[in-house]
């Protein structure tokens, strides 16, 4: 049958200080619709519902966001939320899911989908992951990976590199994975026509990825197998919560996909051509908030007197954000946190995060 798990256990620090600590991104409502604003989890909830039941839809998250998720979705199955005790990067949370998944049904195939993005059009995106799943009928081994048709020379994204077609419309091998490249070097992928945007979303058997963790990162694969046989209930929770912050910390992509597309044919590549945003900072967010007519992004109770190209946050009903002569800056309002700085150095955002907590601990983080 086939599954879709939703990752969501994301910290979002560079939405600060939006996102907090205790209150990440995926779960504050930033997406409008025309019917009021939604969250990203709930927007990702809605993607894989097309193509999926809704009792094969899970979520895995940070144990401390356990409560919020529920409450965020509360059509999500029993025994549907897959809770990490303590971050160990992505192979480790997606070899949990499949375990889990596996455990529940050994021939799932299973979708891993991302709680922060939006991508439009829906319909789109549920026909191209659906074609993912079609290609395991015909390659049961493969590690199906979406690619992203680039728009732009991007430099803050890693690269899929399309290889040999497969006979399956949109789905080719993937010749090579590259990281996060400079400008040149986006420009001669983009121009190539060769390389998609590597999305972090994939399609597989669940028995297919815990084949290849075994083969490629074997102590994950170990920790994992005691942790799914124990009991389902307390006796696992207790070795989850013994063996899961022992995993090494090490991503899906450097553990699973690069060392496995040495294998020629075992690792695919689907073009998902949609208009696909990461919110993962600022300038991102900014395409889901309001345009106030003057060419500024804003949410929240805010007037811009003779500026523009303003990102401007408030989370406040009661306190007006006002602006007057400002161009090109971010400035966000929050209970406890003001932050101004130029949309040039949003990416910084990160960086004025661990400053804050250098100095103030984590009272702001």
């Amino acid at each position: 049958m086939r599954h879709a798990v939703i990752m969501a256990g994301g910290s979002g620090t560079r939405l600060w200080p939006l996102s907090r600590v205790g209150r990440p991104k995926q779960l504050i409502d930033v997406v409008s619709d025309g019917g009021g604003a939604h969250s990203l989890l709930v927007e990702a909830h809605r993607r894989v519902r097309a193509v999926v039941p809704d009792g094969c839809v899970w979520v895995c998250t940070a144990a401390r966001y356990a409560d919020q998720v529920r409450a965020a979705l509360p059509e999500l199955a029993e025994g549907r939320l897959i809770l990490e005790p303590e971050p160990r990067d992505t192979a480790n949370a997606v070899g949990l899911a499949a375990a889990l998944v596996a455990d529940v049904d050994p021939d799932a195939e299973l979708a891993v989908v991302s709680a922060d993005h939006v991508i439009r059009p829906l319909e789109r995106f549920a026909q191209v992951l659906g074609t993912a799943f079609d290609a395991l009928a015909d390659r049961p081994r493969a590690l199906v990976t979406l690619g992203i048709t680039p728009t732009a020379p991007a430099t803050g994204f890693g690269y899929v590199q399309r290889g040999a077609p497969t006979g399956i419309a949109g789905v080719a091998e993937a010749a090579s994975f590259r990281e996060k490249p400079d400008r040149p070097t986006a420009e001669r992928y983009l121009a190539s026509g060769e390389y998609l945007w590597n999305s972090g979303m994939f399609v597989w058997r669940a028995a297919t990825v815990l084949e290849a963790l075994a083969d490629h990162l074997p102590e994950s694969a170990d920790g994992l197998a005691r942790i799914v046989a124990a009991p389902a209930g307390p006796e696992r929770d207790a070795v989850l919560a013994e063996v899961f912050p022992t995993l090494p910390r090490i991503s899906v992509d450097y553990a699973v996909l690069e060392p496995a597309a040495a294998e020629p044919g075992r690792v695919l590549v689907a073009d998902l051509d949609v208009d696909w945003l990461d919110v993962g900072s600022w300038p991102a967010l900014a395409s889901t908030l309001d345009d106030d007519g003057a060419g500024n992004a804003v949410r929240g109770l805010a007037v811009v007197l003779d500026g523009s190209g303003n990102i401007v946050f408030s989370d406040d009903p009661d306190h007006l954000v006002a602006l007057v002569g400002v161009r090109d800056s971010v400035v966000v309002h929050t209970a406890d946190v003001t932050m101004v700085c130029p949309v040039a150095d949003a990416e910084r955002v990160k960086q004025l995060l661990a400053e804050v907590q250098e100095r103030h601990g984590s009272q702001f983080a």
